[in-house]
């Protein structure tokens, strides 16, 4: 039996404060006013002064509501029921399906303890050439998309989720325009991956608290698929919305400020997220991708600074398409030696030959002499953009190797890559001449002339 308080001390904003005994932080209560019922969760406690946010907000609650405290924390019902269904920040269908109430776990647990884990070895197939082939995505590894407002971080996270080689997708959306939740899910609908994702999603207009939860759900429901044995690709966006949120009722609270009014304990706060990433020695694994939209286009803003320390590298995406300088994949290294053996190589090659195509640019704008070298780099750059670069881009590793091998064989000689001629001999393509009648035909040895014949 659980205690019920009359009494409401305070209401600044959607945060009340009661004075209560035996409360634990993070505990649910029910506040129940004239206008109904609705959850609240426990966000700070001093002596017994304790302090709730509301979900639905504060409307409309008075001085005389009724907290029912619930004695536990924030569950999520866990089954495979989940898979093609989208809820609130709250874990409450939004998709109008039935509730689902069996199996409740609890959600913001610890992460999982390092003897559990393995060092990270498979990557993550995407499709996308410039993660597979040249910033490789690995299983376990937890890695920031940094972008400004009005890139396409979620068509780009629609598409990951479309064509990534993963078991199941689950994406966590906050703060979300309802025509980015719509395009979500259309998307995934249409193309018939939502029968292996779940989409937990906050818009804007839904209270700030379940903004605050949309990241712990999605990962307490990945992490129960991977303990039974699934690989689970979590998608976030947009991690600055959920550090606004923090802001929030930090300032609500009277907190005191740090860095740009975001709270002191920013830094501990995304790192508890971004350490559930893992490959259990024994189950499956998580792998998270989480969107940080940089202010500005400031990575000294306190979040994408902080998320900085906390990750395996990050992706740059910006005018469209993941910048080769700046992306990094720090668990690269464990996988692609195990792809192909040309991995490496033409990996490293054919950034070296875009660093100096960006040069000869430079110089071009310039008004410097184009020489026939400069030529060469600036085809290369035109094609490399157009055919590694483009989002829109679908093909498997080992065709983004192959088609590698032939745009530099469009664009140069081998002996002018610096390619190691063993590689060379064996992956450069076959020379290809145009015949009168259009044709492409590949070079071909001239056979001698018959005896008689005119030379």
């Amino acid at each position: 039996m659980h205690k019920i308080y009359h009494r409401i001390e305070s209401i600044a904003g959607n945060v009340i404060a009661v004075k209560a005994a035996g409360v634990q932080y993070k505990e649910l209560a029910e506040v129940t006013s004239q206008f109904g019922t609705s959850l609240a969760q426990v966000i700070r406690m001093n002596g017994d002064n304790v302090f709730l946010q509301v979900f639905a907000g504060s409307r409309g609650i008075a001085t005389d509501a009724k907290v029912r405290f619930l004695g536990r924390s924030m569950q999520i019902p866990f089954s495979e029921a989940l898979l093609g269904r989208v809820f609130t920040g709250s874990g409450e269908p939004r998709d109008k399906g039935p509730s689902i109430a069996e199996n409740m776990i609890d959600i913001g647990g610890p992460s999982v303890n390092p003897a559990k884990r393995i060092i990270p070895r498979n990557m993550v197939r995407t499709g996308l050439p410039m993660i597979d082939l040249f910033n490789t995505l690995v299983e376990s590894q937890k890695l920031p998309i940094f972008s400004v407002a009005g890139e396409p971080y979620n068509p780009l996270l629609a598409r990951i989720a479309l064509q990534a080689e993963v078991d199941v997708i689950i994406l966590g959306g906050m703060g979300l325009k309802h025509d980015d939740y719509l395009f979500f899910r259309d998307t995934l609908e249409e193309q018939g991956a939502l029968t292996r994702s779940v989409l937990f999603i906050h818009t804007a207009a839904d209270p700030t608290v379940e903004c605050l939860m949309v990241p712990d759900i999605a990962l307490a429901v990945a992490e129960q698929f991977a303990l039974d044995d699934k690989r689970v690709l979590v998608l976030l966006t947009d991690m600055t919305n959920f550090a606004d949120s923090m802001k929030e009722i930090a300032i609500t609270m009277e907190q005191i400020p740090s860095n740009r009014g975001y709270p002191g304990d920013l830094y501990s706060q995304l790192a508890a997220r971004y350490e559930k990433a893992v490959d259990f020695d024994t189950a499956g694994s998580i792998t998270i991708l989480a969107v940080t939209t940089m202010p500005g286009d400031d990575v000294t803003h306190p979040v994408p600074d902080n998320t900085g320390y906390i990750t395996e590298g990050q992706f740059y995406l910006r005018n469209g398409r993941i910048e080769p300088f700046g992306s990094l994949s720090r668990l690269k290294q464990l996988v692609n030696g195990k792809t192909r053996e040309d991995h490496r190589t033409i990996m490293n090659t054919m950034i070296q030959l875009y660093a100096g195509y960006k040069e000869t640019l430079e110089k071009q704008s310039m008004g410097f002499r184009m020489s026939s070298w400069d030529q060469k780099l600036l085809k290369y750059g035109e094609i490399f953009e157009s055919e590694m670069m483009d989002l829109a881009v679908n093909v498997p590793l080992e065709e983004a190797l192959d088609g590698g091998w032939k745009i530099l064989a469009d664009c140069f000689e081998p002996e002018e890559t610096g390619l190691p001629s063993k590689l060379t001999d064996q992956f450069w393509p076959k020379k290809r001449k145009k015949t009168e009648d259009g044709e492409q035909k590949a070079e071909v040895t001239k056979e001698p002339a018959e005896v008689g014949e005119k030379e």
